[in-house]
């Protein structure tokens, strides 16, 4: 009894210990390991030596992560979607003959060799693309050889299909997804997913995945980030034949959420063409309810002309959301010349205050202000080291615990895992900044016990967070796609007044 006592005593005092520990985390690892050691429990635990600051990080975003007062109930989801074939780069190129030149990027693949130049130089800069191969016939072959692989695997692909499965994992969420659903891809969604008969088809539409690791290296080339380089001969997505389908679809669903996604895939399709669905999308986004939001995905492009369309054509001001990363926004300042249009390239990680002003600018010049009839009040800004989301004042709720936790689920998604191990993590974004270039912005000190940064100007708040990126990733691909479902699913609209 006596040895049961003395047993319980030493654990009820190790737990104090522990909590000592979780309440005072910069107490010195010496005053803690001698504490430990006067209890005569064996060696003081690693544990208890000071938190790293990716562990008080994700403390920290834990803390935050709030659900909000209004949840989504429905959210319909469309339209692009197809299998995903996921595998090494290298070793596709090795295994189809070719080996790295002088990389070299192209809008539009119509050839082996196109796709190893225009690999090489995405993968020289860790960079993610995603491109057109016009030629169906070398596509098929390329596309059997990489399936034939042993590493190759299969996957959800497409961001409608992506966005819908992230959204699906919340078994209170009704999803519907529209787009081209093969069998394959079908056997691969959640059973949460409902997809309209209409949107069913014979044969799947796949894309080639070829990832790469921070430190690869392939001849001379070596990858400074891991990353992929997505490529596929994809004409039912290209031509956003599920469109209609999509949009007649809505009345009987009756979503209380509408996420669009697929504008991208155009870029294979002609100029006319191109126009032609853009006012379709249009036309189509007017036929949804008034006070239903409608969010816009966008994803890697270089057609000028397309994106220029798009922020033109009433594309942007239609709907109230929008999701994009550092190479998508460059490119659509540059292509309806905004703010840094002139710069070429991000050199490294996108400087914050540049792409503050990029943010601002958007919502200044097509969301929607006392004189402008634009629904656009919101952007979801991801790229690899930190998240920002931009909102016009007085339109949405819970933006606080929506940035963290499209941050989170970054970490978590990168490394395979249920919760943040800050082992397998690391803090990467920039420890000092400031909050615009244009004009007099203030300059912020990154602090880990407080993550999410918020600052306002003329009447649109930030809200700024670091991201824990994963070491050694497990897969990247829709990492972009979760994130903005995830900061979606714990954002609150306010009602149209």
């Amino acid at each position: 009894m006596a040895l049961w006592r003395g047993s319980a005593y030493a654990g009820f005092l190790a737990l104090a210990v522990g909590c000592v520990f979780l309440l005072e985390p910069e107490l010195p690892g010496s005053a803690l390991r001698s504490l430990w050691s006067s209890l005569r429990l064996g060696p003081a635990p690693a544990a208890l030596g000071p938190a790293s600051p990716e562990s008080r990080l994700a403390a920290a975003w834990d803390a935050l992560i709030v659900q909000p007062a209004r949840r989504w109930r429905r959210v319909a989801v469309g339209v692009n979607a197809c299998v995903d074939v996921v595998l090494s780069g290298v070793r596709l190129l090795q295994a189809l003959g070719l080996s790295p030149g002088p990389g070299r990027d192209h809008a539009v693949l119509h050839s082996r060799n196109d796709l190893e130049e225009a690999f090489v130089h995405f993968m020289g800069r860790g960079a993610a693309a995603e491109r057109f191969f016009s030629d169906k016939e070398a596509f098929q072959d390329i596309a059997r050889v990489a399936s034939a692989l042993p590493a190759a695997q299969h996957y959800v692909g497409g961001n409608a299909a992506l966005i819908g499965q992230k959204f699906a994992a919340n078994t209170d969420l009704k999803v519907l997804l529209c787009g081209p659903v093969g069998p394959k891809l079908h056997d691969l969604l959640d059973d949460n997913v409902f997809v309209p008969p209409e949107s069913l088809q014979e044969v799947d539409e796949f894309h080639l995945i070829l990832e790469y690791q921070a430190g690869e290296e392939w001849g001379q080339l070596k990858a400074p980030h891991a990353n992929r380089f997505i490529f596929s001969h994809d004409l039912s997505n290209g031509a956003m034949n599920a469109l209609e389908v999509f949009v007649s679809s809505l009345e009987e669903f009756q979503p209380d959420l509408v996420v669009l996604s697929g504008l991208h895939m155009m870029e294979g399709q002609s100029t006319e063409l191109q126009r032609r669905r853009l006012l379709e999308v249009v036309t189509s986004i007017s036929d949804i309810p008034t006070g239903v939001p409608v969010h816009l995905e966008l994803a890697s492009m270089t057609n000028r002309e397309l994106m220029s369309s798009i922020v033109h054509q009433q594309v942007l001001p239609a709907v109230a959301s929008l999701g994009l990363n550092e190479q998508e926004l460059l490119f659509l300042s540059q292509s309806a010349s905004g703010p840094h249009s002139s710069l070429s390239s991000w050199n490294g990680v996108p400087d914050v205050g540049m792409v503050s002003d990029i943010l601002f600018w958007i919502l200044k010049e097509h969301g929607r202000s006392e004189s402008r009839a634009s629904d656009l009040t919101r952007i979801h800004f991801h790229t690899l080291v930190y998240h920002i989301l931009a909102t016009v004042d007085g339109h949405w709720a819970n933006q606080l615990a929506a940035v963290a936790a499209g941050a989170r689920v970054a970490a978590t998604q990168a490394c395979a895992t249920e919760t943040i191990d800050a082992s397998r993590v690391s803090l990467r974004a920039p420890q000092e900044f400031v909050t615009s270039r244009l004009e007099a912005g203030s300059r912020i000190v990154l602090n880990p016990r407080e993550p999410i940064v918020a600052w306002h100007r003329e009447g649109v708040s930030f809200h700024f967070t670091p991201v824990l990126v994963c070491k050694d990733p497990v897969r990247t691909v829709g990492l972009g796609d979760a994130i903005s479902a995830e900061g979606l699913f714990y954002s609150e609209v306010h009602p149209r007044s």
